[in-house]
């Protein structure tokens, strides 16, 4: 089975325990994650190779953060090395109407003094089928928008699949330039793009009629989304499969959660109705995983690849950390019916 690709940073996360604010906590749990990484980390439980790249210290920070990764199966071996530090990011997990908190220490990480031809990508997608970014990498710094536009041109070349998330994160892109300056020639290269109504919107100006993601009540008008996909598709004629995911915020801890994918046509997943979430963060990238995995397994079956996707991703609202530790075998649980969370014995 050939490998699939993930390029962008991983983070130390520090997270206080349970629902404490940062100002009420004496500690901080420690762990690691990333867009791409969290992928990649998927992917390797479901049984897929797969291998991550990015670009990290010569330290002892950087040496745990490998053993994470290599713990859940995810090939190492092109990472480079140079720089000083490993990126952090701070978590305060919300509750019921207190949404959680995210602080960023990644300024000057190793990643983002990386720079075309610090990567060989033709050995990198040797015996590869997929690659896939996230648009948090190219908001990092010119260089890394740079290497970025180097790796989705050489798969391009090589006849590998590339897919994007495209991640909008407004705090994020400080170093001059914006996301609707960069986004555009890096998604002109991929054959799947997701996105949420967020990202469609502060990107390319594109959203559903009538939606207000703040003021949902949990419930989403799937339908309405089908234009954001047919302007996406417009824009972008590689893309042959655009997929939005939907998420309908009653609450910090009860979230509703679905998809909708165009590709031939427009599919629809079922809506999940998550009421008591332990970790949303990672949520997307446990999606896109999902998909990415779909997309391969069941290629003539979008619906079956959807399904898969949302379920993983249901899942992974249950799971503690970034990664979304979960196995083929429980997603098809689900999809099968059975979320009654009985003790498996």
């Amino acid at each position: 089975m050939k490998k699939v690709i993930t390029f962008g940073e991983i983070m130390l996360r520090l997270a206080t325990p349970g629902y404490l604010r940062f100002i009420q906590s004496n500690s901080l749990n420690a762990t690691f994650g990333g867009g791409e990484a969290n992928v990649a980390v998927s992917l390797a439980n479901y049984g897929m190779p797969t291998e991550f790249v990015t670009r990290l210290p010569q330290n002892d920070i950087a040496g745990w953060c490998l053993s994470e990764l290599r713990k859940y199966n995810v090939g190492t071996s092109r990472i480079i090395r140079g720089g000083d530090r490993v990126g952090i990011y701070f978590l305060e997990t919300g509750a019921v109407a207190r949404a959680s908190k995210v602080v960023y220490d990644r300024a000057n990480s190793s990643i983002t003094g990386i720079r075309p031809g610090m990567v060989d990508w033709d050995e990198v997608f040797r015996d590869a089928q997929w690659f896939h970014w996230t648009g948090i990498t190219p908001a990092l710094s010119q260089g890394a928008a740079d290497a970025c536009l180097e790796a989705v041109r050489a798969a391009n070349r090589l006849g590998i699949t590339v897919s994007s998330d495209l991640n909008y994160r407004k705090n994020l892109w400080k170093y001059g330039k914006t996301a609707s300056e960069v986004m555009p020639a890096l998604v002109e290269g991929c054959d799947v793009i997701l996105g949420n109504e967020e990202d469609a919107e502060k990107v390319f100006g594109i959203k559903p009629e009538g939606f207000d993601a703040a003021h949902t009540g949990g419930e989403i008008n799937a339908a309405g989304f089908e234009s954001v996909c047919l302007q996406l598709k417009e824009r972008f004629p590689r893309a042959g499969k655009v997929v939005i995911t939907l998420r309908g915020s009653i609450n910090a801890n009860h979230n509703t959660w679905g998809g909708v994918l165009h590709a031939d046509r427009m599919y629809q997943s079922r809506s999940y109705d998550i009421t008591h979430i332990v970790d949303r963060v990672g949520g997307g990238d446990s999606f896109m995983g999902g998909l990415i995995f779909g997309l391969l397994t069941y290629p003539s079956d979008p619906q079956r690849a959807l399904d898969f996707a949302v379920a993983t991703s249901c899942l992974k609202h249950t799971i503690y950390g970034d990664f979304n530790a979960v196995s083929v075998a429980e997603v098809e649980q689900l999809l099968g019916g059975d979320g009654s969370g009985r003790v498996s014995r």
